[in-house]
């Protein structure tokens, strides 16, 4: 985890580090750039936040701008600064501080968005010091210091503790109000949850990619070349040691920015994604941090974090009856075999399968439990791939005699495979997230915002 928790919900303004891109005319062609633009020092991430000084730039103390009668001053502008560079770890310079205050403006802008809805739930929502303090003793611990060696890292930033404070104060409101609002809203119905399931399984076999990724939104940042630019910068920093979640964090666009892992998509299915984005991910190697990727509305920096072939195993588990044919039968005994079976057929289901082979004269019935697939006997392989759960196969003929299969469950094996409160879990997070960048989109549309 990164220095800061605080929300990002203005980073994803991502006018980040675009520096004069904005207002630019048509692009000229850039030069085409290989896919890897280095690799990452995986201990970065782990790493202490680097001791810097205060960063040299000045700033009026007057207003800057109003958002609903709400102002935000100089000194407040300066203050989201100096969180959002020690929080990214993304080192100021002339070129991109420009970017750097366009981005911290959008933040207190959407902070001052924040507070004037939770003052309508002042009574219901509190948030006290003890709040405060219980969050940032967790920040500390996540960064392996206490907190008051936290508070004094950012004290020796140029951050004061009231400033950062407020911050947090209105960071743990917001949440507790959008959770209590659309909590039940972004609950996953069983069906979302079967459905995503069955993704998952169906795509065990396929190679797979477990990524990292920032996204830049061109319409947020002034263009399509501004966020290539801006992206490149932010390449430029990773590769000489910026944290990539912790950029993340504060600069992308992406779900995932809001995400436990900073910038982590997870493991991606080959085909899944954008044609430009698959060239890259075939191409780049693990630990591998790609030049930005031109995609429609933005632009893209991956990290491939690793890559296989596929999940695991795929797991069925299925019930059987059969009558028992020498592989010597003749034609005639198999085409009875073969009535006796479609009889049952119809009728049956993984719940009745077995007591309605005990019932039938010459036909024997058999739980075959969970297996891998690959693990089956050739003839059963296609069914249990293929088959949907619930449903019974044609019989099948195999050398100990003739089968009917019923297909009871499928799940992706291995230790990476996700339970079914993982996925509703994961479902519930992404929810979440849309209902809430949509709540902070309606806010903004609807808002009086005059600049200074």
């Amino acid at each position: 985890m990164g220095l800061m928790r605080y929300s990002t919900g203005a980073a994803l303004a991502a006018v980040l580090l675009a520096g004069s891109a904005h207002g630019q005319t048509a692009p000229s062609p850039a030069p085409a750039q290989p896919p890897a633009a280095g690799a990452l020092n995986p201990a970065a991430e782990e790493a202490p936040a680097r001791q810097a000084a205060e960063p040299q730039f000045e700033m009026a103390d007057g207003i800057v701008a109003t958002v609903n009668d709400r102002i935000i001053t100089g000194y407040d502008l300066r203050q989201r600064m100096l969180m959002l560079i020690a929080s990214s770890q993304v080192q100021p310079t002339q070129e991109n501080l420009p970017a750097i205050q366009q981005a911290a403006l959008n933040a207190l802008i959407e902070d001052q968005l924040k507070a004037g809805e939770l003052a309508q739930f002042a009574d219901q929502l509190q948030v006290t010091d003890a709040d405060v303090d219980e969050e940032i003793a967790a920040m500390a611990q996540s960064s392996g210091t206490t907190p008051q060696a936290y508070l004094d890292y950012l004290r020796q930033g140029g951050i004061q503790p009231d400033a950062f404070r407020q911050n947090m104060r209105t960071d743990i409101g917001w949440s507790r109000l959008v959770g209590g609002r659309f909590g039940s809203r972004a609950r996953p119905t069983p069906a979302q949850v079967d459905q995503e399931m069955r993704r998952l399984n169906q795509a065990a076999s396929q190679p797979q990619y477990l990524i990292g990724e920032i996204y830049i939104e061109a319409a947020r940042v002034g263009g399509q070349q501004a966020a290539m630019n801006g992206a490149q910068q932010l390449v430029q920093q990773i590769i000489q040691g910026a944290p990539f979640q912790a950029v993340a964090r504060q600069f992308s666009a992406a779900p995932s920015a809001a995400a436990r892992v900073p910038g982590d998509a997870g493991w991606l299915v080959k085909g899944s994604v954008q044609p430009a984005l698959q060239t890259v991910f075939d191409q780049l190697q693990p630990g591998q941090l790609s030049n930005p990727i031109a995609v429609d509305g933005g632009v893209y920096i991956i990290y491939m974090r690793d890559k296989r072939d596929g999940a695991a195993a795929s797991l069925v588990s299925m019930k059987q009856v059969m009558v028992q044919l020498p592989e010597t039968a003749t034609e005639a005994q198999v085409a009875e075999a073969t009535r006796t079976l479609e009889g049952l057929r119809q009728g049956l289901t993984c719940d009745n399968i077995l007591s309605q082979a005990r019932a039938t004269q010459g036909v024997l019935g058999a739980d075959l439990g969970e297996s891998d697939v690959g693990d089956l006997a050739p003839q059963f392989q296609q069914f249990a791939r293929t088959g949907e759960i619930g449903t019974v196969s044609t019989p099948i003929r195999t050398p100990l005699g003739l089968h009917l299969v019923a297909l009871c469950g499928r799940r992706v094996g291995g230790p990476e495979a996700p339970s079914r409160q993982q996925v509703e879990g994961r479902l519930r997070s992404q929810n979440l997230q849309v209902l809430e960048r949509r709540y902070l989109r309606d806010l903004r549309n609807d808002a009086l915002i005059e600049f200074k």
